[in-house]
């Protein structure tokens, strides 16, 4: 009993260190974003979401190499992409106006690409003994890398032009260079806090998990997913209240393009064949419950709903949230 005691406290003690430097990332994350002039979507995409996404990369890492737990590793990083997306619906309830009647176009194209990398790695999940390997990888895990690659550069030159697109001309100031540098250094302290942090959440929650006697599938879906999402929640809710309503969303759009590639991390680091091969076919479909989310996504922002329709969700959002109980509820069922 006292070292589960121990366990949960170093869980909670993570998970108020995570809060506290993930306010701050999101401070000067938001002031590097507007002095560099990379664009707040680009900004949340590839810098901030790799630093939220870090303990997907520990948590895959530790499972499958320290304790061969392939369900695991491929459980959180489905359900981080589920819940990332379920975080979407939270930080609506939290704004007056739908959320994604304010946000740039430039999201439609990660929450492209993060289709597209989705569905590459369920077209993995599903014709795993039907494709060819190279060694012990499955072919599709350089796909799933290429396109990364591919989205993290056009999704910055898309970037890049809505920003020349809307160029506002300003004077410099003469402390403009050294407020940045100082920004930078705060960014990177709390980043390293944060990856501190991260890296012994999951720890913590594996060690907690073991005494709940579900599946491995359902509870890395579910419950590691989530503490290795505290992050990207912290982060974006912090930029939410900074008004960078853009950043938050590129962090979590950001974090599921990420998720994908480290879903090929994982499947190199599994030595005994693809890792499509040693997984539940319950994860095939987590993958196509994410994608349907993602689609919603895309339609809120094309669309941009006017006003909310059910209590604090516009329909969007409450869509997303509703293929998020049902998914959980049918990994209950049948873990």
């Amino acid at each position: 009993m006292n070292q589960l005691f121990v366990y949960a406290l170093g869980f909670i003690i993570c998970a108020l260190v995570i809060i506290y430097s993930g306010t701050k990332l999101s401070k000067y994350g938001d002031l590097i974003a507007e002095k560099t002039g990379m664009g707040k979507a680009w900004f949340g995409l590839v810098l901030m979401a790799s630093v939220t996404s870090l303990p997907e990369l520990i948590t895959g890492i530790s499972s499958i190499v320290i304790v061969d737990e392939p369900d695991l590793a491929v459980g959180d990083i489905l359900g981080s992409c589920v819940f990332n997306l379920l975080i979407l619906s939270i930080l609506d309830a939290k704004v007056k106006k739908p959320l994604f009647s304010s946000l740039k176009s430039s999201h439609i194209v990660a929450s492209v690409f993060g289709i597209i990398l989705m569905s590459v790695a369920g077209i993995a999940m599903y014709l795993v003994n039907e494709i060819p390997n190279v060694y012990w990888i499955s072919s599709f895990t350089f796909l799933l890398v290429i396109i990364y690659f591919i989205a993290v550069y056009g999704i910055f030159k898309y970037e890049q032009s809505q920003l020349e697109e809307n160029e506002v001309k300003t004077e410099g100031l003469p402390n403009e260079s050294k407020s940045l540098i100082n920004a930078i250094k705060l960014y990177l302290l709390n980043a390293l806090i944060v990856i501190v942090a991260a890296v012994f959440l999951p720890y913590f929650g594996e060690y907690l998990a073991h005494y709940s006697g579900l599946g491995s599938s359902f509870f890395g879906t579910v419950f590691i997913a989530a503490a290795t999402s505290l992050p990207e929640l912290v982060v974006s809710l912090s930029a939410l209240k900074m008004g960078s309503l853009d950043m938050a969303v590129g962090n979590l759009l950001g974090s599921n393009v990420y998720n994908m590639f480290i879903l090929g991390v994982d499947d190199v680091l599994y030595r005994k064949g693809p890792i499509y091969a040693a997984i539940s076919s319950n994860h095939l479909l987590s993958v196509f419950v994410a994608i349907i989310m993602t689609a919603v996504v895309i339609l809120g922002l094309l669309f941009k709903p006017k006003k909310k329709q059910i209590w604090l969700l516009s329909l969007d959002t409450f869509i997303l949230s509703l293929l998020f109980i049902l998914l959980m509820i049918y990994l209950f069922v049948n873990k």
